[in-house]
């Protein structure tokens, strides 16, 4: 296809219909001798191009492949050959220093010292979401036990504090974050049977500006709504017929018109025996329900959350957790009394105007495990952003 473009064609586009032989021997002698002007254009290019590189691979000098002659030259008679070499990741990160990243920055708090470079290692979820390197300030911490996940959270809300950050803990399963709290000033809240410490999760919390009584009723009962059927689907392991949803709704709204101060047992009691039931299907509906959520009240986590809360929620404290070491059941009470205690908590944080806040949730695999909590507590992280809160969940491995 190259070679047909290069060729030169001759044609003629209007000939007389009886051409004189004089002429036609004049037009083929023209088109032989423009058929000859080009081959000789064609051949002197080619015959300058041809000497251009003879006269570039003369001026063009090569070593010997055995080396310069002359005295201490280095000459071999042989290849140069280079042997491999095999070693360690720590001593191939100093043969190698263009491997270490540039790091996130000199702004916030400082963490340590990176591994590769040597420089500081620095992370303030608020800076980097500021900045745009990050879409959001929450913080996912995995790591097998003895791997340094809790020193490492308790080092960076600890040196948050200094900021002007307050750091909360709904659910301390292990009371580990009991003296960290005491140290800086802050409360650690201690739950457990025979104490009287009581939370009520159906606390009103805060309640925002701007919101009128019809609409902050609205939006208080919602949130009782899907934390009630959130413990309901736990204990039950399974999801919540529409029958049930309408035995707690109606139960939790009666449960609010008669009493200004809202506790779980008062809910229960008219799941199992609703007010206005005349012909006794309301009952049957909402029995097993009814009976689930009774554990949380009078049996295995009865004197938890059975009452009108006993402590009040400080926001100037610099730190506020809740230890839930003394409870020693099985692993869906445990999750439902870690929701409950971080309900209590997460309406009281619900201020856009409560500055940046650390959330940590402690041995988190506990309430992943359950796709109830699982939804309410995503419903929650995605209005962190909105209220200057960044959540930091605490796992083993991502397979919790």
């Amino acid at each position: 296809m190259t070679e047909d473009r290069a060729r030169l064609h001759t044609a003629v586009l209007v000939a007389p219909s009886k051409e004189r032989r004089k002429l036609r021997k004049q037009r083929r002698k023209a088109e032989a001798r423009l058929h000859a002007e080009q081959r000789r254009a064609a051949l002197a290019a080619a015959k300058a191009k041809a000497e251009e590189e003879r006269a570039e691979r003369r001026a063009t000098v090569y070593l010997p492949k055995s080396g310069e002659p002359g005295a201490a030259r280095l000459r071999t008679p042989g290849r140069f050959h280079l042997t491999r070499h095999q070693d360690t990741s720590a001593t191939l990160a100093g043969a190698y220093p263009f491997v270490a990243e540039g790091g996130l920055g000199a702004d916030g708090v400082f963490v340590g010292q990176d591994l590769y470079s040597g420089g500081s290692f620095v992370y303030d979820p608020w800076v980097l979401y500021a900045r745009g390197i990050i879409t959001a300030p929450n913080v996912v911490l995995a790591g097998i036990v003895g791997s340094g996940k809790s020193s490492l959270a308790k080092s960076l809300y600890t040196r948050s504090l200094p900021f002007g950050r307050r750091v909360y803990v709904p659910g301390d399963p292990k009371g580990e974050h009991t003296a960290v709290a005491n140290a800086v000033g802050g409360r650690a809240i201690v739950l457990g049977h025979g104490l009287n410490t009581r939370l009520n999760p159906l606390d009103e919390g805060h309640r925002p500006s701007g919101l009128s009584d019809a609409q902050w009723a609205s939006t208080v009962a919602a949130r009782r709504r899907d934390l009630i059927g959130a413990l309901a689907e736990t204990v039950l392991a399974r999801g919540l017929s529409p029958l049930e949803h309408t035995a707690i709704d109606i139960a939790l709204t009666q449960t609010v018109w008669e009493n200004d101060v809202p506790i779980l047992p008062m809910v229960v009691d008219h799941i199992l025996a609703p007010s206005k039931d005349a012909d006794g299907r309301l009952a049957e509906d909402g029995r097993l329900v009814g009976h689930a959520l009774r554990r949380l009240v009078a049996g295995d986590l009865a004197g938890l959350f059975d009452g009108p809360s006993t402590v009040a929620f400080d926001p100037s404290l610099p730190m506020i957790s809740l230890d839930l070491s003394r409870v020693t059941e099985n692993s869906t009470l445990i999750s439902v009394l870690m929701t409950c205690s971080s309900a209590w908590m997460e309406s009281a944080l619900l201020d856009p105007n409560g500055g940046q806040r650390w959330v940590i949730y402690d041995e988190a695999w506990r309430l992943m495990s359950h796709p109830a909590l699982l939804r309410r507590m995503d419903a929650h992280w995605r209005l962190a952003r909105h209220y200057g809160i960044a959540n930091m969940l605490i796992f083993h491995k991502l397979t919790d």
